[in-house]
């Protein structure tokens, strides 16, 4: 058995902060000896990616306490609200001391330093953030490709932040490094510091970059992100083929939480019942649906009279009755 979507993340995330502290020791250490201004970014990365694993964490942990009378949807929204903070945190302590640092050293005259330790240790943070990406990149795709999309699209449309946050976190890592070494590099072969600061300057950029968006992916999460058309065709087909519904006039399903949708629906049912028996259908159907894992919540009720119904774009996918 496969192991759930939750516990692939739970695991990836482990695996990133574990890297990371690793990395992040590594390049502190490399910085402190060498006095490179991109290694002093990357060090800033590292602990920032670090921090922000512990929010991811903390999202993974909250977001799977089950629904209460006060939260009837249950809590997986909070796992936008600490992904939001991890992202805050990596533009603050990541691009904004990167940048600040990168300034402040383009002018300084930065003497030459130990080249061989900042490549050593680039090596090898390249290594660790390598196998952190391919962990997280690898649960992305083999997501992408159960649902028939691409991994890309995955990682920027899916429901799971943590997930997403990973991705992003370690590819910019892989990047920032190569930006890293390209500054020493150049450092070492001219003699002028200036771009191992602009090096600096350049890997907070790209963490800024990443930053705003996934605070803008969590924001609108936050605010109540509509399932795409292939989830409302799911579950259009779903209710369909429920034995008591004949047709369904109006569908609306918005995540609030990681691979959790709250279902609004009308719904016409089969037959001519009576007022008290079509509460008790509603209801049955209802809790029907909510028995699919997805589905925090399920609420019906019946159609206006006219209103067009709506019809899956595949009728091939309709059992017949």
């Amino acid at each position: 058995m496969s192991p759930k979507p939750s516990e692939q993340s739970l695991f990836t995330v482990l695996f990133a902060l574990g890297a990371n502290i690793l990395v992040a020791l590594a390049k502190t250490i490399a910085a402190i000896i060498t006095g490179s201004a991109s290694m002093v970014a990357e060090a800033a990365h590292s602990w920032a990616d670090s921090g922000n694993e512990v929010f991811l964490l903390q999202a993974e942990r909250r977001a799977r306490r089950p629904q209460d009378d006060l939260h009837p949807t249950g809590y997986g929204r909070e796992a936008y609200v600490w992904s939001l903070f991890a992202a805050v945190g990596l533009f603050t302590a990541g691009a904004v001391v990167s940048i600040l640092h990168g300034f402040s050293q383009l002018g300084s005259g930065e003497p030459d330093t130990d080249y061989l330790i900042n490549y050593i240790v680039l090596a090898v943070a390249f290594v660790f953030e390598g196998f952190s990406f391919v962990q997280s990149y690898g649960q992305a795709r083999s997501t992408a490709a159960e649902r028939d999309t691409g991994t890309l699209e995955h990682i920027l449309s899916t429901s799971n932040p943590t997930l997403r946050a990973v991705v992003a976190e370690d590819a910019a890592a892989l990047i920032g490094l190569v930006i890293a070494f390209l500054g020493v590099l150049l450092h070492e072969l001219t003699g002028n510091a200036v771009f191992d600061a602009v090096g600096s300057i350049l890997v907070g950029i790209l963490l800024a970059v990443v930053a705003v968006v996934l605070i803008d992916r969590n924001r609108r999460f936050l605010l109540g992100e509509p399932a795409p058309d292939r989830v409302n065709q799911a579950a259009l087909v779903s209710l369909l083929q429920h034995p008591q519904v004949e047709r369904v006039t109006y569908l609306h399903l918005e995540y609030v939480g990681p691979e959790r949708v709250f279902l609004v629906a009308a719904v016409d049912l089969v037959g001519d019942d009576p007022e008290s028996d079509v509460a008790d259908d509603l209801y049955a159907v209802e809790q029907a649906i909510q028995r699919n894992e997805h589905v925090a919540e399920a609420v019906l009720t019946l159609s206006r009279r006219g209103a067009p119904s709506l019809l899956p774009r595949d009728p091939d996918a309709l059992e017949p009755r």
